[in-house]
């Protein structure tokens, strides 16, 4: 069963600032309804005073299997459907490989992969039964490619990737679609203190990351509040894309990236064949 409304519903997390905030006002501003969550519920409250009915305010934090499940579940009875499912709620680790623990490095899986994965668990139920849906997972160009000092951040997001894909196969039958939302670098607050969590500092690398940190400051970084038309581009869609870069300087990075690893494998496939054996 395909839904025939004008209006979508969202379900989104991390709603209280970044990509989140700004795509839930535009959701709400172009007439949807929107549950909006966070983990601190007094961030978002504002929201209902300014919206109405049109929004339902929740206390979320993702790495809480159960809140998840309760917080899809009461919008869903709220509203009497989800038509988008948007997990947006991350943050970022800042340490080199030698530097964060294994600590840090649970600590940030749990939020950027085990916690859209319990929203995701808990939305597809009602979405099979509905008939219809469309889970959004807001992860980064660098679920393709891998800068240094982030690289746990990365590693997260090629994990968001790679459950998203297996999921589309999963639930097409369903009649439910994923897109992956991978933007480049914009000007949110994901690099503000917020947002970011740091290792404990080796002093052998604080040269390398003070020139890292130095280069990223020169990055051109896009206008968030450029992005909801492209979003909505993407939301109501027939067929939407796997995968759809937000953003201009994307493709060419990973076009970039993906030329130099073809160009390594194909280098090194009579060695690669050679190990293959043969099974008679």
């Amino acid at each position: 069963m395909v839904q025939q409304n004008d209006h979508k519903v969202w379900f989104i997390t991390g709603a209280s600032r970044g990509f989140g905030r700004v795509w839930t006002e535009a959701a709400l501003k172009r007439g949807d309804k929107v549950a909006a969550t966070a983990r601190n519920l007094a961030s978002i409250a504002g929201l209902k005073e300014q919206y109405g009915a049109n929004v339902l305010t929740l206390e979320l934090d993702v790495t809480k299997p159960g809140q998840a499940k309760t917080a899809v579940e009461q919008a869903h009875a709220h509203f009497g459907r989800l038509d988008i499912v948007l997990n947006n709620a991350g943050y970022s680790l800042v340490g080199t490989i030698e530097e964060a623990s294994a600590d840090d490095v649970r600590a940030l899986y749990e939020t950027n992969i085990m916690g859209p994965l319990a929203v995701i668990q808990a939305a597809l139920p009602l979405l099979r039964k509905q008939g219809y849906g469309h889970i959004l997972g807001t992860s980064s160009n660098l679920g393709h490619v891998t800068l240094p000092v982030i690289g746990y951040y990365c590693s997260s997001k090629w994990a968001f990737e790679a459950i998203h894909e297996s999921l589309a196969a999963e639930v097409k039958a369903f009649g439910i679609k994923v897109t992956i939302i991978e933007p480049g670098a914009y000007a949110t607050e994901f690099g503000s203190q917020d947002s970011l969590k740091f290792a404990a500092g080796l002093d052998i690398y604080t040269d390398f990351k003070e020139q890292f940190f130095g280069r990223l400051r020169d990055l051109e970084r896009g206008d968030p509040n450029a992005t909801p038309q492209a979003l909505f581009t993407i939301a109501d869609a027939e067929n939407p894309p796997l995968r759809f870069n937000l953003g201009s300087h994307n493709l060419a990075w990973t076009r970039g990236a993906y030329a130099e690893r073809l160009a390594t494998w194909e280098a090194w496939d009579a060695v690669s064949s050679s190990a293959q054996g043969s099974s008679k």
